[in-house]
C-alpha cells in the first residue's frame, strides 16, 4: 500500500483541523514533523519532507496545505519519480515568504528575495490537483489558478471558503476526502505512462 504523506503549513494542522481528521480516514498516512512550526525556513521544511519521501519504500501520495505545499513542490523537484501525485490545498503565496520565513508585517516580499524563485516554473513531472478558495488571505483566487495553469495541476476552486482552515469552518471534510480518492482513482483508470488526464471535477460546496 502507498505511503500518503500529510503535509500542514505554518503553526501546523490541529486536532480539529481537516488535515488531521483526513489522517484518520486514510490508511497508511504519515505526518511530516517539523522542528519548528512557528517559523516556515523553505529549505528546513522541505528537507523534512524530503525524508520522509526517502523513507517510503514506494511512490508517495502528498496531500499539503498552505506552506506545506511549498515546501512539498521543493522537496520534490529533487526526487519526483517517488511522488504518486499531489493534492495541493490552499498553497500559500510565496510572495509572502523569504528563505528566512514569513515576513510579519509585510504583505510581499521583494521578488528577488521571495521563494517563488525557488518553485517550480514549468509543468510537474507528476499529477498534481490544486484545491483554492475564492477568498482565501493567503492566496488570490488568480494566483492560485495562475500557479496551477503553471503547473499544469488540475484546479478546483470550492467558493468562499477562506484558508481551508479551522478558522474557516473546515474540521471532518468529507468532500476533500473524495476529491482526493477521485483523484487517485482518475489516475488509476489512466493508461500506464499518461500523467495529465482530462479534466474530471467539477466546481463542488465545502460541506460542514
Amino acid at each position: 500500500m502507498s505511503t500518503i504523506l500529510s503535509v500542514p503549513g505554518l503553526y501546523g494542522s490541529e486536532l480539529q483541523h481537516w488535515q488531521t481528521w483526513l489522517e484518520r480516514k486514510l490508511p497508511n498516512t504519515k505526518r511530516v514533523e517539523q522542528e519548528d512550526w512557528d517559523n516556515p525556513i523553505l529549505p528546513l521544511w522541505a528537507q523534512a519532507v524530503s525524508h520522509s519521501i526517502q523513507q517510503a519504500r514506494s511512490k508517495v501520495w502528498i496531500i499539503a496545505h498552505s506552506f506545506g505545499c511549498l515546501a512539498s513542490l521543493y522537496a520534490a523537484q529533487k526526487q519526483p519519480e517517488k511522488i504518486a501525485g499531489a493534492m495541493l490545498v490552499a498553497p500559500a503565496n510565496p510572495s509572502r515568504f523569504s528563505l528566512h520565513g514569513f515576513q510579519a508585517g509585510e504583505l510581499y516580499v521583494s521578488a528577488r528575495d521571495n521563494v517563488a524563485l525557488h518553485l517550480p516554473k514549468q509543468a510537474l513531472d507528476f499529477p498534481s490537483v490544486v484545491v483554492a478558495s475564492s477568498n482565501d488571505p493567503w492566496m488570490p483566487l488568480a494566483s492560485a489558478e495562475t500557479w496551477a495553469d503553471t503547473w499544469e495541476s488540475r484546479f478546483i476552486n470550492i467558493g468562499a471558503a477562506g484558508h481551508i482552515n479551522v478558522a474557516s469552518g473546515f474540521g471532518a471534510w468529507p468532500e476533500g476526502l473524495r476529491i482526493f480518492e477521485n483523484f487517485q482513482q482518475s489516475l488509476y483508470d489512466l493508461p500506464q505512462g499518461a500523467i495529465n488526464a482530462p479534466q474530471q471535477f467539477h466546481v463542488v460546496s465545502p460541506e460542514f
